[in-house]
């Protein structure tokens, strides 16, 4: 992707979170491989990025997290869904159709010409 991905991504990465972690509690490299992964790696979520966005979140009642063992027996942090924020992963899915459709509208009336 280009350079201003990251300018694109300030807007939509607690949605991007939220949809990664709806499949289930991950640690922070996990959602951000998740997300490498699920876009061919045209997404690359930097850790200035991620663990901000996890503790604002987390404050917000979005998402929360647990301590555990990994496998090599270091503590790690998993982070999950709270019922607040499956019930924002909808809302936010919601307005991000509308808002792609009405662009995509916009965009398309340039081609059409």
């Amino acid at each position: 992707m280009s350079r201003d991905t990251p300018e694109l991504l300030k807007g939509t990465l607690d949605l991007l979170i939220l949809k990664t972690l709806d499949g289930g509690a991950l640690h922070g490299y996990g959602i951000a491989r998740a997300l490498e992964e699920k876009t061919g790696r045209a997404l690359q979520i930097e850790e200035g990025s991620l663990y901000p966005a996890l503790y604002r979140m987390t404050n917000r009642g979005w998402i929360d997290f647990e301590w555990g063992l990994s496998a090599s027996n270091r503590k790690k942090k998993s982070y999950r869904l709270t019922s607040k924020g499956k019930k924002l992963l909808r809302e936010k899915q919601t307005q991000w159709s509308e808002f792609t459709a009405a662009v995509a509208l916009v965009l398309e009336e340039g081609t059409a010409s």
